[in-house]
Formats: C-alpha cells, structure tokens, sequence
C-alpha cells in the first residue's frame, strides 16, 4: 500500500492498513528494551494507545539489533511528562518527550496529523517556510502519523495490545524487497525537510539497499536546499554517514546525488581544482582506515576524519596564499583561518572536534624540523600521534616525502619519547594532564594509531 502526498483525512480514514499477526513476523519482546516495554506498558495501561516504531521495528524485523527503541502514542507530551516523573519534554521544532533510565533515553512522539501548506490547523502550531516545515506541533491519529513519516521501512508500528505489526505504507513489503522509498511524492517531502536527502542515503547504505528510482531521481535537484540547513544538524548527520562503517560507500554516493558540495564546497572545489588524480586517493585511504577502525571496534574521531576531508582545501588556499607572496608558515596558518570559518557555514564542528583538527594541520610543517631537540619535543606533543597518522595518509597519496614519514616511523621504533599518553585509545587528545603526578623516570607509553585525535 502507498499513498500520494495529496491524500486526504477523509481518504486514509477508508484506506485499512496491513496487520501482520505475531507469528508473521519477527519481533519477539524478548529483543525489546525492558525500558521501553515499560513505557509501552504503562501507556496502554493508563488507556493510551502504545507503539514501538521506527528503527527498532525496522531493524527486529531484519534480524539486527536496534540501537534504540522509539515509541508513538496518542497521548499528549505533557499526558506523558505526567506519567514518568523521569520524563523531559524537548524540542520546539518537534515537541517530544524522553523518559529516562539511566544512560537510556526512550524517546516517546505523539500522532502527528496530516496536513499541507495553507491549512489552518485547528490546535497545535505548525508552521512552513517555503514548502518546508519549520514547526510541527499538530497531532493526530495512528493513519496520519504512518503517512507523515519519512520512508516505508520506518513507518512499520509494533502493537504492544496484541504484538501484532500495523504497516500502513507498504513497509514490510520494501523491507522484502530491500528497498528505501519515501512516502508520498518525492519532491514533496525533500521540500519539507531537505535532509531527507542525507537519510536517504544513511539508510540505504547501513541497510544495504538500494534507493527506490522514485525517490532517487529528483535528489540532485534539491541538493542545493542542503545548504539552508542548520549547520549543527548537518554535522550530526554527517557522523552518521562517516562514521558508520560505510564512509568510502557514503562519499561515492553522495557525489552521485551531487549532496557531497553542499555538505563541504570546498573539499569538492579543491577537487574539481586539482584533479581527481591528486586528492581522491588521499580521501579514499582516509575513509578507508576511518571504516577499518569501526569494523574493528576503534575509536574514531570527528577531529581527524573532518581534517582529511578538508585537508585538499586547506592545501589549495594555502597554495594561493603563497603564490600571492605569503611565507609558508603564514600562509598554512591563514589557509587554516579561512578554511575554518568559511567551513563552520556550512557543518559546524564543536571545538571540542575544530580544535584538534587545527592542531593536527598546524602540526605538518613541524616533522620537517628533525634536527636537535625539535624531534624530542615533538614526540612529546599531546597531539603527536594524530598528526604523525596524518603525515603518514598525505606520504601515502603523495601529499607528503615517503622518507619524512619513513623517518618518524623509526624514530618512534629507535627509543626515546613516544607520544603523549593524551593520545590513548578513546581520548580526543585533551591536553589536560592527570592530578596523579608521575615520577619523572617513567615515559608515556605508546598510543594506537590514527584517528585518536
């Protein structure tokens, strides 16, 4: 079953949905969060309706294990805040609640209703701003609920009454097909949330399946929207993508779509600049390593994989800075600056991540500078490891002497400091050193490699 974006309440009320029984599908309750039956419980118990939605669904019904549990009902957020005391309302844009247990949050949604452009709900708030949804608090039933969700695979409902699955768009057949199709028209629903775009491609690829042609076909005409997004919410989906196991699939897929400029202009310029020849395989051997760790169960950084992706731009105005009379070390610093500021427009990092990537590319031109105690005091550096990983991905595209990193690779083997202990697996390289004082004697041990930034 699927539905146009024109359909109205009156036709979706006549529309019956599909209810797959419990011994037709997968969903044991087993596999469910006790926190979230909980919620789930105590919902229907106090005359509620109560149901498991989206990704947990989703991903039971696959056989995988979800990584969080979301619930919908009909009751209000603040009839929910009433009853958990452990409950927060959320979100303005959205209004949410999160009941908390501890480190888990089970977010719980109320009904969202079915409306378009131009209609003047009768309670709630709402608002558009050029096709788009800036503020959706207008609620509504089960049906509404299913139609305004953004793809099938995540619109399938888990019935705590009577554990049956409800699929009111076709859910359960794309799943079957391995298919990620968005609900109603396309175009439609990239203008109400552009990011629909990025979600498109995360779940293809987290689920390995394959866009349906409906929904693939008008995603480069609306890239551009991507642009008008908060740059905060284009960061957190840009970790889903990167740092999801699948970043080398992520950015051959993005450029694809052509959604690679909007998210980082220029990283895509220096490339169209320099030739695919020059920075691709540098991109390429990042993202590979960044999938490696993952894979391997390694902590990966934002600090060091944001510093590959940008580093072809910094490399490229730091070149005009130089052509232009600048001194090399001036001109890296103000490439830095400039590639910074004009980057936060667009995905903005936290300091806690554009911090260390700033010394990670301040750090380059210092591995040159071998003689006397300049080597010591770089080993020591709280951020060395990360930079010395990052030396060795430039020397392997060519970016950097394959002797230089030759180098420092002995150097470490030979004795002497080794990195700082900031750098162990899992630290995003703080500089701030333990109250515990250590004799002098004694070196930091050695880190792991690479994207510990």
């Amino acid at each position: 079953m699927s539905f146009g974006s024109s359909v109205t309440k009156e036709e979706l009320a006549r529309l019956e949905p599909t209810i797959i029984p419990r011994e037709a599908h997968h969903i044991s309750r087993a596999d469910i969060s006790d926190n979230a039956l909980k919620v789930l419980y105590r919902l229907r118990n106090a005359g509620y309706q109560a149901y498991m939605v989206g990704g947990g669904v989703r991903d039971l019904s696959l056989g995988r294990e979800p990584k969080d549990f979301d619930v919908a009902t009909d009751a209000r957020p603040e009839e929910v805040r009433r009853l958990f005391r452990n409950c927060r309302l959320i979100g303005r844009r959205f209004r949410l609640a999160h009941v908390h247990f501890g480190p888990e949050i089970i977010e719980v949604a109320t009904f969202r209703a079915l409306h378009q452009p131009g209609d003047e709900p009768e309670e709630g708030d709402v608002a558009y701003e050029d096709g788009r949804i800036i503020r959706d608090n207008v609620y509504g039933t089960l049906a509404e609920d299913a139609v305004r969700r953004d793809f099938t695979v995540n619109s399938l409902y888990y019935n705590i009454a009577d554990f049956s699955v409800v699929d009111h768009a076709g859910g359960m057949a794309d799943l079957e097909a391995g298919l990620i199709r968005l609900i109603g028209d396309p175009r439609e629903r990239f203008r109400e949330d552009p990011v629909r775009l990025l979600r498109a491609v995360r779940f293809a690829l987290k689920l390995g399946f394959r866009l349906h042609p409906a929904t693939a076909a008008p995603m480069p005409e609306f890239a551009g929207e991507l642009a008008e997004m908060p740059p905060a919410r284009l960061f957190d989906e840009a970790l889903k993508l990167f740092m999801a196991g699948t970043a080398q699939d992520a950015f051959e897929m993005l450029r694809r779509y052509e959604l690679f400029e909007p998210l980082l202009p220029l990283t895509a310029e220096a490339l169209e600049r320099d030739g695919e020849d020059v920075w691709g395989p540098f991109i390429a051997s990042a993202l590979h390593n960044t999938d490696e760790r993952v894979s391997n169960g390694r902590p990966v950084t934002p600090a060091f994989l944001f510093a590959a992706l940008l580093w072809p731009a910094v490399r490229v105005r730091e070149r005009e800075l130089a052509e232009q009379g600048e001194p090399a070390p001036q001109a890296l610093q103000q490439a830095v600056a400039e590639i910074q500021a004009q980057q936060q427009g667009r995905i903005a990092l936290p300091k806690r991540f554009s911090a260390p990537m700033r010394e990670i590319w301040l750090l380059q031109p210092r591995f040159k500078r071998r003689g006397g105690k300049r080597a010591q005091r770089l080993l020591g550096h709280p951020r060395f490891r990360a930079a010395y990983d990052f030396l060795e991905l430039r020397a392997a595209a060519a970016d950097a002497p394959a002797e230089l990193a030759q180098w420092w690779r002995e150097r470490q083997r030979g004795g002497g400091e080794r990195p700082a202990a900031s750098d162990e697996p899992g630290s995003t390289g703080s500089s701030r050193r333990s109250k515990r004082r250590r004799p002098r004697s004694k070196r930091p041990s050695s880190s792991t490699p690479q994207t510990e930034a």
